[in-house]
C-alpha cells in the first residue's frame, strides 16, 4: 500500500508562484495566465481560485504574511524579561534570513507594498497582515520598559526595513552585512532607546 503524502494546496501554489514571479517579473509580470503557465497548472486554474486581480493579490498577501511569519520566527522572540541583548539577536537573526535565504520574499513584499500605495483596498488588508508582528514588537518593547513603545516600534520596523530595502533593492544591493553587523546595528538602536 503506498502512502501519499500531502503536497502544497491548490491555493498555496498559486500564492507561491505569484511571489515568485513578483520577485522575478514585477507587478506587470503577475497575470493570472503567468501564475497558471508558472506553475503547470491548466490554463483557467487561478481565475478559478481568484476570479480579480484583487483577489488573486489577496490571496498572495496572505500567504507572505504566512511565510514572513515562519521567516521573523515569532516563536522565537524572546521573553521581554531576556533583555535587549537577546531581542537584538532575534531581530538579527530574523531580519538577516530576510536579507539572504529569503530574498525573493523580501522583493516580492516590496512589490507588493508599492502596489498597495496605489490600492486601498490592497493597502487595509496588507497593514492588517503586517500587524502581528508589530504588535507582537510592541509588546515586547512594553515589557523591556520603553518609555515611548510606539515610537520605538516603528523606528525599529524602519532600521529593519530600510535595511532589508537598501541592501536588497537600493543602492547597497550588492552588499550583505553580516548576522554580527545586523545584530551590531540593532543593539545600538535597543541600547540608545532602552538606556
Amino acid at each position: 500500500m503506498s502512502v501519499r503524502t500531502a503536497g502544497p494546496s491548490r491555493s498555496d501554489l498559486v500564492a507561491d508562484t505569484a511571489l515568485a514571479l513578483l520577485a522575478e517579473r514585477g507587478m506587470r509580470g503577475l497575470t493570472h495566465r503567468a501564475v497558471d503557465e508558472a506553475a503547470g497548472l491548466p490554463q483557467g486554474s487561478t481565475s478559478n481560485l481568484t476570479r480579480t486581480r484583487q483577489a488573486l493579490l489577496e490571496l498572495t498577501v496572505r500567504r507572505l504574511a504566512d511565510r514572513e511569519a515562519r521567516v521573523l520566527a515569532l516563536h522565537e522572540m524572546p521573553d521581554p524579561r531576556a533583555g535587549a541583548a537577546s531581542l537584538a539577536d532575534a531581530l538579527a537573526l530574523a531580519t538577516h534570513r530576510a536579507l539572504t535565504r529569503n530574498r525573493e520574499l523580501t522583493v516580492a513584499r516590496y512589490e507588493l507594498a508599492l502596489e498597495a500605495t496605489r490600492r486601498p483596498e490592497l493597502r487595509a488588508y496588507f497593514d492588517a497582515t503586517g500587524a502581528r508582528f508589530r504588535d507582537q514588537l510592541a509588546t515586547l518593547v512594553t515589557g523591556m520598559g520603553s518609555t515611548d513603545p510606539a515610537r520605538h516600534t516603528l523606528s525599529l520596523i524602519a532600521w529593519a526595513d530600510g535595511l532589508m530595502f537598501s541592501c536588497v533593492a537600493g543602492s547597497f544591493g550588492a552588499e550583505t552585512p553580516s548576522l554580527e553587523e545586523v545584530r551590531a546595528g540593532l543593539r545600538e538602536l535597543l541600547d540608545g532607546m532602552l538606556a
